[in-house]
């Protein structure tokens, strides 16, 4: 479950060095707006809310459970 959502992770970040790689290479081209960029960032949006519904998904079905933070000692 873990190694899962640290993937998901991992490819969120990929997609946004592949949509600010996309941006830095339009602008120093002079170009307009790369549609790669838009695509990445689309991606990254969409992997985002993905992982976001799987943890609550996850939460519901008890496959992981809150640790909490300790408040006091």
């Amino acid at each position: 479950m873990k190694a899962l959502i640290v993937v998901v992770l991992v490819l969120i970040i990929v997609a946004l060095a592949s949509a600010g790689r996309a941006m830095l290479r339009s602008q120093r081209d002079g170009k307009a707006a790369d549609p790669r960029m838009a695509r990445a960032l689309a991606l990254r949006v969409g992997l985002s809310i993905a992982l976001f519904l799987f943890i609550l998904l996850a939460w519901r079905m008890g496959w992981i459970q809150p640790s909490g933070l300790p408040l006091s000692r």
